[in-house]
C-alpha cells in the first residue's frame, strides 16, 4: 500500500481542540451535507506557528473548500493530545488526510485513528518536522516501511505499525471483529 500526496507540516502539542475546535462539532457525522464541514474546519484551531501552523500561515483547508490539498500531515510530538474527541481524526479524514506522521501520539488520538480506520498514525524516531516542508510530495510506502519526500530526494524510516496494521487494513475494528468472526 502507498500512500501519496503534499505535506502539510505541524509542530508539537496539536491537541484535538486545534485539531477539530470545539464549536465546530455541531454537525452530524451521518448526515453527508452537514458532515462535510468537519473536513472544512479540520486543523483550524492551529492560531499560529508557535502551535504549529506552518510558515506562511497556509490554511489545512482554503476557506471555501470541504477537503484539504494535503493528504499527509507531519507533526512532532505528542499529536492529538487533550481531550479524547474521536471527531479528531474522522474530521482529518473527511478533508482528505490519509496518514498522519508523527514522533509520538496521544495515547488516545492514536486509538482514536485506529479503532475508526479514520487516517494511518504512523511513528518515526526522527524528527521529520523540521526536514519537510509543507507542500512538499511525500509517498509512504507501507511495503518497505519509508516515507519518500519526493521533492528533496530523502527518505526517513518509519516504524512498523505492528499489531495495529490488521485494523488499519479492515478499515477499523469493527470490520476487524466482522472479519475475525467476534461480532
Amino acid at each position: 500500500m502507498k500512500i501519496k500526496g503534499k505535506a502539510f507540516v505541524l509542530g508539537n502539542d496539536i491537541d484535538t481542540d486545534q485539531i477539530i475546535p470545539a464549536q465546530h462539532l455541531v454537525y452530524s457525522l451521518e448526515n453527508p451535507e452537514e458532515k462535510k464541514f468537519y473536513g472544512r474546519y479540520a486543523l483550524s484551531g492551529v492560531p499560529d506557528i508557535q502551535s504549529g501552523l506552518p510558515k506562511g500561515n497556509i490554511p489545512f483547508t482554503r476557506e471555501d473548500a470541504f477537503e484539504s490539498d494535503f493528504t499527509i500531515i507531519i507533526a512532532g510530538s505528542n499529536f492529538g493530545c487533550g481531550s479524547s474527541r474521536e471527531h479528531a481524526p474522522f474530521a482529518l479524514q473527511v478533508a482528505g488526510a490519509r496518514a498522519v506522521v508523527a514522533e509520538s501520539y496521544a495515547r488516545i488520538f492514536y486509538r482514536n485513528a485506529v479503532d475508526g480506520g479514520f487516517v494511518v498514525p504512523y511513528e518515526t524516531d526522527v524528527k521529520l518536522n523540521d526536514k519537510i516542508s509543507t507542500g512538499d510530495e511525500l509517498v509512504i510506502d507501507r511495503e518497505t516501511g519509508f516515507l519518500y519526500n519526493v521533492t528533496t530526494g530523502d527518505e526517513y524510516r518509519l516504524r512498523d505499525l505492528g499489531d495495529v496494521a490488521e485494523i488499519i487494513d479492515a478499515g477499523g475494528i469493527f470490520e476487524y471483529a466482522r472479519l475475525k468472526k467476534m461480532v
